[in-house]
């Protein structure tokens, strides 16, 4: 029986889950909900389960249906990845491409790719989006970037592939009249830290509600860019992490001091992992891969400047 399931039908059902009713799913697939109720029925049926308890006024997912859930979703995303890869292979160069890079990533590999990518495809639109946190994924799964780099193994998602590319290494630092300033070489412990101002980037986007990142005092400032972070730091008001590349002529001008911050990584230095990322559903045409491999070259190349 099994062999007569529809994609049709799985798509309904995910549908439906997602949406929390028969209208709403028939409304989402511009059917009538009829139709939708007899896919159901049907899929139902064939799989010799029942996926929605319908007794109550809302259809609520059985647990046979919660189990069976994230196999549709699998199946889907694999068809969805494979008719777009098909896709893919027949068309021609893209009319524009758009990036979405983390605010930890270095600027410079970045332009630099994006140079080599203009010499080679002249034709091609670019925009490029620095966004903090969350931001690079929520672009990619609202299909407003082609590409993102994410930074560090905090946002996920099944329909994004990600790619390794290099490390980047952010610094505890204050600026030289701070108070913690006086005590760069020693181990400074959180109580010490909880009684300072820290400055921590929000996330524009909703993915890290209720989460925090590396906020160790209860004192905090929240910016919005990574400039504004920076900037509040030199002038004193408190203490963050910043990226390394971004640091790194402050602290030998002597306008930051690095702190030793115990909980912030080893001597206040922390490493993450920056990854290439797009939608499995989305393959990269000829400037897209063009784009990736030029990534790849220029961040190998920085890598010890992290």
């Amino acid at each position: 029986m099994l062999d007569v399931l529809t994609l049709d039908q799985l798509r309904t059902f995910v549908t439906v889950a997602d949406s929390g009713s028969f209208r709403a799913g028939a409304a989402r697939l511009l059917r009538v909900q009829s139709a939708i109720s007899h896919a159901i029925a049907n899929l139902e049926g064939e799989l010799g389960v029942s996926l929605f308890d319908r007794s109550g006024h809302r259809p609520v997912l059985t647990p046979e249906g919660q189990a069976l859930l994230e196999n549709a979703r699998d199946i889907l995303l694999r068809v969805d990845a494979m008719r777009a890869r098909a896709r893919g292979m027949g068309e021609g160069v893209e009319l524009a491409l758009s990036l979405t890079v983390d605010t930890l990533f270095p600027i410079a590999h970045v332009g630099a790719a994006l140079a080599e990518v203009r010499a080679a495809f002249p034709t091609v639109g670019i925009g490029l989006a620095i966004e903090a946190l969350g931001g690079p994924l929520r672009a990619l799964l609202e299909e407003r970037s082609t590409l993102a780099i994410l930074v560090g193994e905090d946002f996920r998602d099944p329909r994004i592939a990600l790619e390794g590319i290099r490390t980047v290494e952010q610094l505890a630092v204050v600026a030289p009249h701070h108070p913690l300033a006086a005590r760069a070489q020693e181990a400074i412990g959180l109580p010490e830290l909880a009684d300072h101002l820290q400055i921590v980037l929000a996330d524009p986007t909703p993915l890290s509600e209720g989460r925090s990142f590396g906020v160790l005092s209860p004192q905090t400032c929240r910016v919005n860019t990574q400039d504004a972070k920076h900037a509040l730091i030199v002038a004193g008001l408190g203490w963050g992490r910043l990226p390394a590349w971004l640091v790194e002529q402050d602290l030998l001008a002597g306008r930051l001091v690095r702190i030793k911050a115990q909980g912030l990584g080893r001597a206040g230095g922390l490493r993450s992992e920056a990854y290439i990322a797009h939608r499995l559903d989305a393959p990269l045409g000829p400037a897209g891969r063009a784009l990736r491999a030029a990534l790849l070259r220029q961040a190998s190349g920085g890598e010890g400047a992290a």
